[in-house]
């Protein structure tokens, strides 16, 4: 198996066009086409995991957090990410993150975190906007089940938990093709009228590639008939943070000593406690101050992120409760998230997970 064969996997879940702007996920040492002996799956590449790489046999690391973060000037072995590199490099080992993508998927490390704490209903924190259109296409009759069906397939037309959502209008098309052409019905240099449908629904923009692909692949006229939308709705499947709620409102320092068990964090920096139940949480793997606002104005009771900064605790401003549970310990379990969705796809093959904690942060 190659490389980009299990990429385009992952990339099918968390698109590299929904990472951040400051991001740099995606293949970051090796080529595409080379072929996979195992693949191990990280939190972080260190000097240990490409070592664990090499006993284990992986010349395939997946990782969360991207090594090559900022732009690398010269290989040198002067810091700790040239080394790293210069030993991938040399031992033949392909490094791939897949970073704040993964973070902005509803089946992603956020997700997986309210899984782990036992969250229901969960929903995208702060939606992303500008990333839906709209596909109007106009097709025969007879051929709409199939047109439909095609573009289904690649992506289009799923709304919150629904699939398959399109509108379907009968209308009369008309046409006239030229003397270059071999129409599918009605002949050419004549004006032809045909009962058509026009089918509308939505996709997200990253898919329209394999749509437009997919659509024409399966209409049956020469020339396809079909326009494109901007939309301006929220895309409720994508974007930052996540809320859940418990099955039954818990106090809060039972609900911090759960957290703090499921995620072996050493402590759990938080604001003032406000006395009341915690029913609604909001979480954010990694550093998510730039969601607190949206977590007060979802009702939540308490919001759990990391790398929160002293000042930052002010905004909570006692209507809710801030909890800084760690970057690491809040996106650890992306490593089982991404083994999951490999597993399941490659059954037979050898997907590893790292045993090195490669949490930088120590409590005493």
């Amino acid at each position: 198996m190659k490389i980009k064969e299990v990429t385009y996997e992952l990339e099918r879940i968390a698109p590299l066009s929904l990472q951040e702007s400051y991001d740099n996920a995606g293949l970051l040492v090796g080529n595409s086409d080379a072929e996979i002996s195992k693949i191990l799956i990280s939190l972080d590449v260190t000097e240990k995991v490409i070592e664990e790489a090499l006993s284990k046999g992986c010349n395939l690391i997946i990782s969360h957090h991207p090594v090559i973060f900022k732009g690398l000037k010269r290989i040198t072995g002067g810091t700790y990410v040239e080394r790293i590199v210069a030993s991938a490099i040399k031992n033949d080992i392909a490094l791939y993150a897949i970073h704040t993508n993964l973070d902005n998927v509803d089946q992603g490390v956020n997700s997986i975190l309210c899984d782990k704490l036992d969250l229901i209903n969960k929903e995208i924190l702060s939606p992303q906007k500008e990333l839906l259109r709209k596909l109007v296409v106009f097709c025969p009759v007879g051929y709409a089940d199939k047109v439909r069906e095609a573009v289904f397939a690649a992506g289009a037309g799923k709304i919150g938990n629904y699939d398959s959502c399109s509108y379907n209008g009968k209308g009369t098309g008309s046409f006239r093709g030229s003397e270059d052409t071999s129409p599918f019905v009605g002949e050419k240099g004549k004006l032809h009228f045909e009962e058509e449908i026009r089918i509308e629904t939505i996709f997200p923009i990253y898919r329209e590639r394999e749509i437009i692909s997919a659509l024409i692949e399966a209409h049956p006229y020469e020339e396809v008939a079909y326009d494109i939308y901007s939309l301006e709705n929220k895309f409720l499947s994508v974007g930052a943070g996540m809320t859940g709620e418990l099955e039954t409102e818990v106090d809060e320092i039972g609900f911090l000593n759960k957290v703090k068990k499921v995620t072996g964090v050493g402590c759990i920096r938080h604001t003032k406690l406000t006395g009341q139940k915690i029913k609604k949480v909001a979480v954010c793997g990694g550093s998510g101050s730039f969601l607190i606002g949206d977590a007060i104005r979802s009702g939540a009771d308490i919001f759990l992120t990391g790398d929160i900064k002293y000042h930052e605790f002010f905004d909570a401003d006692e209507k809710l409760v801030i909890a800084d549970i760690g970057h690491y310990e809040s996106e650890q379990f992306a490593k089982d998230l991404i083994y999951s969705v490999l597993i399941k796809k490659f059954p037979n093959f050898a997907v590893l997970i790292s045993e090195m904690n490669t949490n930088v942060v120590n409590y005493l």
